[in-house]
């Protein structure tokens, strides 16, 4: 298998231009969105043309929570016209981890990313990621890292923002008991073997659930990587970083509680 320099796939290999023999894609993309209707038709279009210049095969899962601004109505008018975009419309709002959780038992692909409607992490990330799949068979799970040395910030955050972001980020994983310096960035991708693993035990709803995700994977024995990526602070996230940052923090706090009683359900049943 090659790359070009960007990590790109060349187009050398059946298994990952072509459909398998059960029709699912190499590829599996799970946005989920919440009120973005003033930017989802371009991200949309984005990514679109993005993929059309890709080797693999690939499958997009929109997942719309209860949104009031028609963001799930546009939604359904882009998929109308490519079939390769598939919209769930929730009807809740029970918090990003639910949407992605929806995305992820719903993926076909042999690997799935998840990544934010706003792009903030570039789509070309999606090749160097797939490159690194492919150099290292060890690698179940690979997470972006904002922090990373070689990581490039292209649009920063306001300075109080990121200074209170990396030291919740510090105090959570303190708390929570995890390695990896950036487990907030929402650009994540997973092989299938524990994709299929991970997402069936995985519980929380809210902002927390990347920590819970990657934790599982770990308590399971999946190897976990991180990978520097570029990104660029988007205008109107959702997160308030008062009010979700306390909610973060009490998901933080029963998280070990919560994985000891998924493992202790996964070794009963074994």
């Amino acid at each position: 298998m090659t790359f070009d320099r960007s990590g790109i796939q060349l187009i050398r290999s059946a298994d990952t231009t072509e459909m398998s023999d059960s029709g699912a894609p190499f590829v599996s993309i799970i946005i989920p969105a919440y009120n973005e209707a003033h930017r989802l038709e371009a991200s949309l279009a984005e990514l679109h043309a993005h993929l059309a210049g890709v080797g693999w095969s690939h499958e997009v899962i929109l997942v719309i929570e209860k949104s009031t601004d028609g963001t799930l109505d546009i939604a359904r008018r882009v998929a109308a016209g490519w079939p390769c975009l598939t919209v769930v419309g929730n009807d809740v709002q029970r918090g990003k981890g639910y949407a992605v959780r929806t995305g992820m038992l719903r993926a076909r692909g042999e690997i799935a990313f998840f990544m934010d409607a706003d792009l903030s992490t570039p789509l070309a990330e999606t090749g160097r990621f797939i490159a690194r799949f492919a150099e290292d068979a060890k690698v179940d799970v690979l997470a972006g890292n904002r922090q990373h040395a070689q990581s490039e910030i292209l649009t920063k955050q306001h300075f109080l923002r990121r200074k209170m972001g990396q030291t919740f980020n510090a105090i959570l994983r303190t708390i929570a008991g995890i390695r990896l310096a950036d487990t907030q960035c929402g650009f994540k991708a997973f092989r299938r073997t524990a994709r299929e693993v991970i997402f069936p035990l995985q519980k929380l709803d809210g902002f927390a659930f990347d920590v819970e995700v990657l934790l599982l994977a770990e308590r399971l024995g999946f190897s976990v990587a991180d990978m520097p990526v570029q990104w660029a602070n988007a205008q109107g996230s959702k997160v308030r970083i008062i009010r979700d940052s306390w909610r973060m923090l009490c998901d933080a706090i029963r998280i070990r509680r919560l994985i000891g009683r998924t493992m202790a359900g996964v070794r009963a049943a074994r």
